[in-house]
């Protein structure tokens, strides 16, 4: 087969941008994907928002550890004793990450969605009730609404700028009841940081508590806990450069300590007996049974490189990416970019941009643009159904998101295809199998190690009607 080469003119003017190259080596950067029309082509990675891919630096470190890899807590040996190290020692590393308390507890889960339901076990009751409402507003992704569902709780309309939205907010709380302000920390649809530390100061000043959702945000902005006020932080390792979905749950110890243990069974329990059972306090109140000790290792490991990077560098690094993105999409007719709020700062919005191709569904164009410009990005719902409804999208739309590993390139190859669309139509048929949009006849193999079975192409239940 041949090899197929991308070469922009674009690009040789912006050789110096700050964006020309990846700010950070990650694992796959060169991965070669096969175009439907035969030759291969570098994978363009924008779909960063769904998993990043691992830092090549955190991917030496797994392997550094993995021989010692063993049970912790509850071996004498040798390599239980390492892992226990490990694993207690990402609790640190991860405090220190976010500006923790020194008293905050740091409690590993599955993911972001499970530390927010970890969260939402342990809500103070008093007298049998809960103690307060749970406010939230309609913008979030599922991790941070469904959750609250089955608690006492209120949705709060987001205004059409930034500025009413807090005013709404404010006036929600101000009314009394409420026990905790769930919030994002950026939208995982269209990228747009929410002001947290004034969110905060308003929970506060009302007798609440605040959670932040930073599973988009932590990966592209640095979070300071204490001094913005948060009492809970809440993001997850396979969206911060670390292989495993590892999350990671930080705050106040108090309600922690008293809340409903997520999971029931060893390592939770001081005392066990055959019909009842005094509970831990701490972190191993809610990590029952064995943890997945690499997934908080590498987590801990990507903090650090992460908390290593030069601030100005990485945020031109996105800025420039973004803006060019932007900028390119907006040019071609038919496209529309999608915000939330009308005076969203482009400074204040991390790298993700969201958007639609009129008369073309957003599913077929991302099967389009995989297929024939090996452009991998994501398309659909992403999981938070009424913000889409409140962007006209019921159906969807494609979110394009990108990081560390990220270079100019990979814009202007997604701007390219949108363009080529347009231009030139669909260069292979299309069809829906298992609810996704794939190509026609797909003679394309995976590797001899991956199986390549009918129907896997399906689209998850989030992204259908």
């Amino acid at each position: 087969m041949s090899t197929a080469t991308f070469t922009s003119p674009e690009l040789r003017h912006d050789s110096l941008s700050p964006a020309a190259r990846p700010l950070a080596a990650v694992t796959g950067a060169e991965l070669q994907a096969p175009l439907i029309q035969g030759g291969h082509v570098r994978y363009a990675n924008l779909d960063y928002g769904a998993s990043a891919p691992a830092l090549t630096v955190v991917s030496a470190y797994l392997n550094e550890v993995l021989p010692f890899y063993a049970s912790v807590h509850r071996g004498a040996g040798y390599a239980s004793q390492i892992s226990t190290s490990v694993y207690e020692n990402a609790r640190n590393i991860v405090r220190e990450f976010v500006g923790g308390r020194a008293d905050d507890s740091v409690i590993f889960t599955r993911n972001t969605t499970d530390s927010l339901n970890l969260l939402a076990g342990c809500l103070p009751v008093v007298d049998g009730k809960h103690s307060g409402e749970v406010v939230y507003l309609d913008i979030e992704h599922h991790a941070n609404l469904l959750p609250w569902q089955h608690l006492p709780h209120r949705s709060i309309v987001a205004a059409s700028t930034l500025a009413e939205t807090l005013a709404n907010v404010r006036e929600a709380l101000a009314h009394g009841g409420v026990s905790l302000l769930a919030v994002t920390g950026a939208s995982n649809v269209t990228g747009e940081i929410l002001p947290v530390k004034e969110l905060a100061a308003i929970a506060h000043e009302n007798g609440a508590r605040i959670v932040v959702d930073a599973a988009q945000l932590a990966p592209h902005r640095r979070v300071d806990i204490a001094a913005a006020g948060i009492d809970y932080l809440v993001f997850s390792g396979h969206k911060l450069y670390a292989p495993f979905g590892a999350g990671v749950l930080v705050g106040r110890p108090d309600w922690l300590d008293a809340g409903t243990p997520h999971l029931a069974g060893g390592g939770a329990v001081r005392e066990a007996r055959l019909d009842s059972v005094t509970w831990a306090t701490g972190p191993a109140r809610h990590e029952g049974g064995s943890p997945n000790v690499l997934g908080a290792a590498t987590l801990a490991r990507a903090t650090q490189v992460i908390a290593e990077l030069d601030q100005d560098e990485w945020h031109a690094h996105e800025s420039a990416i973004r803006t060019h993105l932007v900028e390119g999409l907006k040019e071609i007719e038919g496209v529309t970019v999608h915000q939330i709020f009308s005076d969203t700062d482009p400074a204040d919005t991390i790298g993700v941009v969201n958007f639609s191709l009129e008369g073309y569904d957003a599913g077929l164009v991302a099967a389009y643009l995989s297929a024939e410009h090996g452009i991998g990005l994501r398309d659909g719902r992403f999981c938070a159904h009424p913000l889409l409804k409140r962007l006209g999208l019921p159906s969807g739309s494609l979110r394009a998101s990108f990081g560390l590993g990220s270079r100019l390139e990979d814009a202007t190859r997604l701007i390219a295809g949108i363009k080529a669309l347009k231009a030139e139509g669909l260069g292979w048929d299309y069809v829906v199998d298992s609810g996704r949009w794939v190509p026609a006849n797909d003679h394309r193999s995976y590797p001899h190690w991956a199986p390549n079975t009918p129907g896997t192409a399906g689209a998850a239940p989030c992204s259908t009607n």
